[in-house]
């Protein structure tokens, strides 16, 4: 990737975060960067190849995330506690404040095809990566899952992009760290599980 690509990327993320994918155009990246717009689609011929390269660096950063987890030594809850630390971190210093694909999972109808097929698939990986870990704590006994793997994996990927939302919403950072501590400590088991967050 080229100097130029990754501004332009970085311009698209902040203005998606800002504005919604409906809500921005090439012009703006061009005020923004100082570029002509011919450039820009020189290197990018649709807005949506854009927000596709935006969403695609995004989910590289998760997904290179989530491998360093499971191949190290931590317990299921513990690699939980990690992956909501990261956003806990992110929402608190404002490099990104909303994961990218929650926020124009709210346009999906309004998205072209090929955009919503890469928001899809972030949701696709992420939620397989928190059924492997629901199913192996569960396995381990350090979590109670009131229903399926594959349906606790879901709930707890909506609990903490709601978590983020209400954040923005109250403009309180904290809040997210509130919620999903709640969440994972309802999650973990009664006996033989850290209570995470819990240090005391």
């Amino acid at each position: 990737m080229t100097n130029i690509q990754a501004l332009i990327i970085e311009s698209g993320r902040n203005l998606i975060m800002s504005r919604g994918y409906n809500g921005f155009s090439y012009a703006d990246v061009s005020q923004v960067i100082g570029i002509r717009k011919a450039s820009i689609h020189h290197h990018f011929p649709t807005k949506a190849d854009l927000a596709c390269a935006v969403v695609a660096q995004s989910r590289a950063v998760i997904k290179a995330q989530t491998e360093i987890l499971t191949a190290g030594e931590a317990e299921p809850d513990e690699q939980l506690r990690e992956y909501v630390t990261y956003w806990e971190e992110c929402i608190a210093d404002g490099t990104a404040p909303f994961c990218i694909a929650a926020m124009l999972a709210s346009e999906l109808p309004t998205l072209p095809p090929v955009l919503a097929a890469e928001v899809r698939a972030h949701f696709v990986d992420l939620s397989g990566w928190l059924e492997t870990i629901m199913k192996r704590g569960a396995a381990l006994g350090r979590f109670k899952l009131a229903a399926s793997a594959r349906v606790e994996a879901d709930g707890f990927m909506s609990t903490v992009y709601g978590a983020m939302l209400t954040a923005r919403a109250y403009g309180q950072a904290a809040i997210f760290g509130d919620i999903v501590q709640a969440a994972l400590v309802r999650l973990a088991a009664a006996d033989g599980a850290i209570l995470i967050g819990n240090d005391g």
